[in-house]
């Protein structure tokens, strides 16, 4: 009997097959090597078959419907509850066979080549400036040590760096050979991440779609490059709440019987778009501060019941909003009137 869903438990080297026919029997359990898996894929009649969405799904998933297969990628986190007993790599891979069956169940969208290559320039970026501001608080804190106390920030670092090449007399010879490789360092990763940075920017400039973005208060070019490799059309969320929710920018809720309670933000879903969203929306409110009859009454209303930050979210939680219409319809920003 041929198996019609399929349960596939990816890992590095070692790879766990489970398959169901049409009655729902098992009647494929198969451990393969890595070199093995398209070969094997490539002799089944087609089927659907279930990755959980971690490193390497994607790649397998595009794989996979090359040779025919229809491929669901479901999120871990909807797996873990279909594990039975004990965690192995078999139940692993009946879960996701199960899991990908249950009617409500929601997958995770294939990306393409390109989209992922996109991501992979954000993610080079997010590190290379998560290091340089490593190198610079290192930096800081030995030069504390010896009473060399300097501000946050770029400005006090751009301080400590010239005291350091200009030998400061309160640090010591050997600290000083330290703090010079450490700044050497530090160039080198600011001239990579001002690469990247400028080769996001000429994407996003050079794409319609995101220039289009870039018409939303508080959308820059990292932020509508990052939103378009991460969703692309964002036809995978039925509404701009949705997304929204998808980006952690909406409350938890707790509800049990008559009673509901709302809490701080999910914090779910892209990290570094949603630190991107909630960035322009303070740049917003920073201008609308300057000029505040520019401000809607909505903002006005949250900003005199709330503090600034949690505007700063209900700010970036619109424009989130804003931004999924303006994929889906295909249209361009119309400004709103202040009332």
């Amino acid at each position: 009997m041929n198996a019609t869903m399929i349960g596939l438990d990816i890992a590095k080297t070692v790879f766990q097959i489970y398959g169901e026919d049409a009655t729902g029997q098992p009647v494929l359990r198969k451990r393969l090597g890595r070199g093995s898996v398209e070969a094997f894929f490539a002799k089944l009649p087609a089927a659907t078959v279930g990755i959980e969405a971690c490193g390497g799904a994607h790649h397998w998933a595009r794989r996979l419907q090359a040779l025919g297969h229809t491929v669901r990628l479901v999120p871990a986190a909807y797996v873990r509850p279909f594990v039975k007993r004990n965690k192995t790599d078999a139940h692993d891979a009946a879960a996701i066979c199960e899991a990908m069956q249950r009617p409500g169940m929601r997958f995770v969208p294939v990306k393409s080549i390109e989209q992922q290559a996109a991501r992979s320039l954000e993610t080079a970026r997010e590190l290379l400036v998560r290091q340089r501001t490593q190198l610079m608080n290192a930096m800081r804190g030995l030069a504390a040590e010896f009473g060399l106390v300097t501000a946050q920030g770029a400005r006090g670092g751009a301080e400590l760096r010239a005291r350091i090449a200009a030998a400061d007399p309160t640090l010591p010879v050997p600290l000083l050979a330290a703090l010079r490789r450490l700044r050497r360092q530090w160039q080198a990763l600011d001239a990579a991440i001002a690469a990247l940075t400028a080769r996001l920017e000429a994407r996003a400039k050079a794409d319609p779609v995101m220039r289009r973005l870039m018409q939303v208060p508080g959308i820059g070019p990292l932020a509508a490059h990052a939103i378009v490799a991460a969703i692309g059309s964002g036809r995978q969320f039925g509404s701009a709440r949705d997304f929204a929710a998808w980006a952690g920018l909406t409350p938890r809720e707790q509800q049990s019987a008559n009673k509901r309670r709302r809490g701080h933000i999910s914090r779910q879903g892209d990290a570094g778009l949603r630190r991107l969203l909630t960035l322009g929306a303070s740049a917003v409110l920073r201008q609308l501060r300057r000029r505040p009859e520019r401000a809607s009454q909505w903002l006005h209303g949250i900003l005199a019941r709330r503090p600034v930050k949690v505007a700063v979210v209900a700010q970036a939680a619109k424009t989130a909003r804003i931004v999924w219409a303006m994929l889906r319809s295909g249209e361009a920003y119309r400004i709103a009137a202040a009332t």
